[in-house]
């Protein structure tokens, strides 16, 4: 709040004192608030009514731990290959596949696609955070300080910061898209994994060993923890077009609905596999419909909040292992079977 009351104080000053240049130099440091709009990914989300529910598979070329699905800005869809060390990219259109290797040791985790249609991606295996360019086809990694085990990933609405979580080092990473600087912080609880963004900024962030949320003020570096029921195991979030965060809890069998700006939990829904049922990944369309996936049943649920009704959809091959999910701008919602080598998309 103090950071917004300062650029507006100062908006329309002319910058002539080196105060007030250093003033803003400071603040540019950690970017405008972004806001709330599907899981960050730069595309917005869109909407299918009536959904039908049609599910199509195709096999990837490298099945070697593919996860991770997310959009480009001319529809085509990119995905890591994680053991493969590979970006691989799969066009509706045609349904044709192209790949692209990735430096030595690099291991790609998450990934996103900027509106200039690079990929960037967590290099959980060498401890950085990469940009593939897709126009030439060159690579440019930023290390992490210290190292680890860059995970999952969000950019700010600007495009001008990437905010990450690294896993077993138990930090938040920061990236300037722009000058290529790297910070960490610590996120003070165990495994911060799954990542969101809230409408004023902020950086939540789920932490799967501590049974908690975390949040980051960007602003100042403040981490403040929201505490889960033991057991919880939080480790997917995104945030809704309505501003609610929304978490799978992955120990309890529940999805959760987050009001951020109260920071509470505003409602739970057990998923119908039960306790045991592994809700992993979560992704919310252009109207607030909310897709969980429990990676135990092999299932995924389409929750429409307004009614509370609950949808199986069933991915075509069994064993899919599903990790990551995102909804396109067409609002078709895309996911990747780790387990299987199979991109999904249902209608």
């Amino acid at each position: 709040m103090i950071l917004c009351w300062v650029r507006k104080r100062f908006e329309g000053y002319a910058m002539k004192t080196p105060q007030t240049i250093l003033l803003f130099a400071l603040l540019s440091l950690f970017g405008p608030a972004a806001w709330a709009g599907g899981s960050h990914y730069t595309v917005k989300p869109g909407a299918l009514e009536p959904f039908a529910g049609r599910v199509s598979e195709w096999a990837a070329p490298t099945p070697e731990f593919a996860r991770d699905p997310a959009p480009g800005p001319d529809g085509r869809i990119y995905i890591s290959v994680m053991r493969g060390n590979k970006i691989a990219r799969f066009d509706p259109r045609t349904e044709a596949f192209a790949e692209w290797d990735l430096p030595s040791g690099a291991q790609p985790h998450g990934l996103l696609v900027d509106s200039r249609g690079d990929v960037w991606y967590t290099g959980n295996g060498n401890g950085t955070i990469g940009r593939f360019q897709t126009a030439t086809g060159r690579v440019i990694e930023h290390r992490v300080p210290g190292g680890g085990d860059p995970h999952t990933l969000v950019i700010t609405d600007d495009q001008a910061v990437i905010w990450f979580t690294l896993q077993r080092a138990g930090r938040i990473g920061r990236l300037d898209v722009r000058t290529g600087t790297v910070r960490t912080f610590e996120a003070r609880g165990q495994r911060p994994y799954g990542i969101t963004l809230d409408r004023r900024g902020h950086v939540w962030y789920c932490l799967l060993g501590s049974d908690a949320l975390g949040r980051l003020d960007p602003a100042t570096g403040a981490v403040t923890l929201m505490d889960l029921p033991k057991g919880s195991a939080p480790r997917r979030m995104a945030t809704a077009p309505d501003g609610s965060i929304w978490v799978t809890l992955y120990g309890a069998g529940k999805l959760l609905r987050m009001d951020p700006a109260e920071r509470r939990v505003a409602a739970e829904y057990a998923l119908p596999g039960g306790e045991g049922s592994g809700p992993y990944a979560v992704t919310v369309d252009g109207s607030g419909i909310v897709y969980a996936n429990a990676f135990h049943t092999d299932a995924i649920i389409r929750l429409d909040p307004k009614t509370g009704e609950m949808r199986a959809i069933r991915p075509l091959a069994p064993g899919a292992g599903i990790r990551k999910m995102v909804v396109d701008a067409q609002g078709r919602l895309w996911y990747m079977g780790s387990h299987n080598g199979r991109l999904g998309m249902a209608r």
